[in-house]
């Protein structure tokens, strides 16, 4: 039996996530991100988390070649943030508040919490690729809800 796109796209878009920005760099000082949902802790012993990125994304190469990585999830109020980052094009970062973090990448403003990590391992995964980051250094910024992502819209946490 084949598994069609469109309908393996609309089962899993019944999976509730939450919605991260994954910024990086190109080792040279340039700063890319993305949006992406496809984030999970792997290990507590190390710190382990992986991130799926699209082969065709924008950052990819960077990100490739950095091998660092920061996540960045969202706070509920940051939608607009995600939708920016989620597109092609333009400077990203443009107005957008951020410092630096030990792995080189950015850690976004008013963000709920970070991790910023270095590639371990990468894993060839169809269109995408897996990066297993070791998480370096992290914070938690904010107790405000997270942005979800779920049947193909931003949700909200209610009470």
């Amino acid at each position: 039996m084949s598994v069609q796109q469109a309908e393996f796209r609309q089962v899993m878009g019944h999976f509730a996530t939450g919605v991260t920005i994954i910024t990086t760099h190109d080792g040279q000082g340039q700063l890319f991100g993305l949006t992406a949902n496809a984030v999970c802790s792997v290990s507590l012993e190390p710190p382990l988390v992986l991130v799926c990125v699209d082969k065709e994304a924008e950052s990819y190469p960077a990100l490739s070649a950095s091998g660092s990585f920061t996540i960045n999830l969202l706070a509920q109020s940051q939608e607009a943030l995600s939708r920016r980052f989620a597109k092609s094009g333009g400077d990203k970062f443009a107005g957008v508040g951020y410092r630096i973090g030990d792995n080189g990448a950015a850690i976004l403003d008013d963000i709920i919490a970070h991790l910023a990590c270095v590639a371990r391992h990468r894993f060839d995964a169809g269109d995408h690729t897996i990066f297993v980051g070791e998480v370096l250094q992290l914070a938690v910024s904010s107790e405000e809800n997270p942005l979800l992502f779920f049947r193909g819209g931003y949700r909200n946490l209610s009470a």
